[in-house]
């Protein structure tokens, strides 16, 4: 048995024990969540076993007698680094697919596009991102500036309005970022990866460019096509004047934060655990906290919160109110108040939010495609978050000077891993519109001829690299890279001035003028 037929048993199997568990009259949803991620596991690992080779699972030996490479690489193992992976052009086309369509959306609300080094200086970074600070990797010392890989886009954006002197912009930015995280490749979470934000800088009239972020969010979500979602909203006020509340040291709010930001992975039970013994909160503080961390809705909340006699007392907690209220007003006109909740367990734990903060997380059951499909989107769970961070360009400016800024980052690995596992059947590669093909041999020269003729038309058309192919095998090329026409030349069609047109899926062929074949492709293309 191969290491394929190996891993498919194993597959099958593992796709019982699921299926056992989904119908059990009792069901454990941490129990399932655990096979589930066994079983796309066990998926991933068949999938790059059927990328690296033909599924024997043994490396092919050197012929007898040849170099295996040279001598210092005898015994690599090849492999991509922990936390990264290569894609194929089935993966790519995939991917590009969902780039144009959150491209499209942020185009569609008037951005402009920047792009930042991929490595900034060390201190640029350091202190921006509270616990996660440790998951930036650092770039060895080579005697010149001390530097480190981009943790995320927001602070490059940051350090490039303050360096410089940008009072206003509207931008997004899809770029590679680096995090020495944990990473579970099944969930989409990798140590390289893409995101794609979308900020919008300078000082306006409250709320409505932060409403704006989140219907950005909204239609992405929406127009990508992941299943049910849901935007979680809180605010950095609230939550700071919440702590206050129940009695959180000012020195203590954003390790609190932290635990509290915990929440959407993690027990309350645990993250209680956590601030009493590890940060040092009293239980009764820690109750209190507990009793509003677990509150979510809508206006009303707002209204209920309002009329809390200890978030009365505290003037930032009104303010983050009244900006909650407003928020979900404005999301109202955009016709997304059933895309978004007001809830007081988000955190977000980055150091630099000082307003409105949002998360956008997959809810189970959307998008039917099935039972396995609804398990994966659960264990995808949070796919794009932001906030409002107004003092953080202050720190690159060379005055102080601040511009108040509103994003979203759009976690789109963690789509591509949804989008990936919905697609059966074979995905298109390419964009070739015509395939020009020979029927006989002697004609590779008129091939190029017309090549050149449709190049230069702007027809995306392509043909054999060798002389003289059989036919068959031409057309087979057009069928398994679904390429729609072919240009079929022969010597009797060009005594008479025509070639033949062939519609590939249908195998239908007519004849056409040799002076007028691309106006009738452009035409055909058009229609289709």
């Amino acid at each position: 048995m191969t290491a394929k037929d190996t891993l498919e048993a194993a597959i099958t199997a593992q796709g019982d024990v699921v299926r056992k568990l989904k119908s059990a009259a009792t069901k454990d949803k941490a129990k399932i969540n655990e096979e589930v991620q066994k079983l796309l596991a066990l998926k991933e690992q068949l999938k790059q076993l059927t990328v690296d080779g033909d599924g024997e699972g043994e490396a092919k030996a050197s012929p007898a007698g040849t170099d295996a490479g040279p001598p210092g690489n005898r015994n690599l193992s090849l492999k991509t680094p922990k936390g990264t992976r290569d894609y194929g052009p089935e993966a790519m086309a995939l991917r590009q697919r969902v780039l144009d369509q959150v491209v499209s959306v942020f185009r569609k609300h008037g951005a402009e596009t920047i792009d930042t080094p991929v490595f900034e200086l060390k201190e640029v970074l350091t202190g921006k991102y509270g616990e996660d600070s440790k998951l930036i990797y650092d770039l060895k010392d080579q005697g010149g500036e001390i530097l480190a890989l981009r943790y995320d886009l927001t602070v490059p954006f940051a350090r490039y309005v303050g360096m410089g002197n940008v009072f206003n912009i509207k931008r997004y930015h899809i770029a590679k970022v680096y995090r020495r995280d944990n990473p579970q490749i099944t969930r989409g979470r990798y140590r390289e990866f893409y995101q794609c934000d979308f900020d919008i800088a300078g000082t306006y009239d409250p709320m409505l460019p932060d409403a704006e972020c989140v219907k950005v969010v909204c239609e992405i979500l929406s127009t990508v096509g992941v299943g049910a979602y849901v935007v979680k909203l809180n605010h950095r006020k609230l939550l700071d004047g919440m702590f206050e509340a129940c009695g959180v040291p000012a020195d203590k709010f954003r390790t609190a934060c932290s635990s509290v930001d915990k929440l959407d992975k993690t027990p309350w039970e645990e993250v209680r655990r956590e601030m009493v013994e590890e940060k040092g909160l009293s239980e009764e503080t820690v109750g209190r906290i507990g009793e509003y961390v677990t509150l979510h809705g809508g206006r009303e909340l707002v209204d209920r919160l309002a009329a809390d006699d200890k978030l009365k007392a505290i003037p930032g907690a009104m303010e983050g109110l009244e900006d909650m209220r407003l928020l979900l007003q404005y999301c109202e006109i955009f016709q997304i108040a059933d895309r978004v909740t007001f809830d007081l367990s988000l955190a977000r734990g980055l150091d630099y939010y000082t307003g409105v903060i949002y998360e956008a997380v997959l809810l189970g059951g959307g998008g039917g495609g099935g039972a396995d499909q609804q398990e994966e989107e659960i264990t995808v769970g949070s796919v794009a978050g932001g906030g409002r961070y107004d003092n953080l360009v202050g720190m690159f400016n060379p005055k102080r000077k601040q511009v108040p800024c509103v994003g979203v980052s759009i976690g789109v690995e963690r789509l591509f891993s949804i989008i990936e596992a919905r697609v059966a059947g074979k995905t298109r590669t390419n964009e070739t519109e015509v395939y020009v093909a020979s029927a006989h041999k002697g004609l590779h020269l008129k091939r190029l001829e017309i090549l050149n003729q449709l190049w230069a038309a702007g027809v995306k058309a392509e043909h054999s690299y060798k002389l003289n192919p059989k036919l068959l095998a031409q057309l087979q090329h057009c069928e398994e890279y679904q390429i729609p026409y072919a240009i079929v030349l022969g010597d009797g069609e060009l005594s008479r001035g025509v070639v033949k047109l062939r519609e590939i899926a249908t195998r239908k062929e007519e004849e056409v003028p040799l002076d007028s074949f691309i106006e009738e492709l452009r035409r055909r293309l058009s229609a289709a």
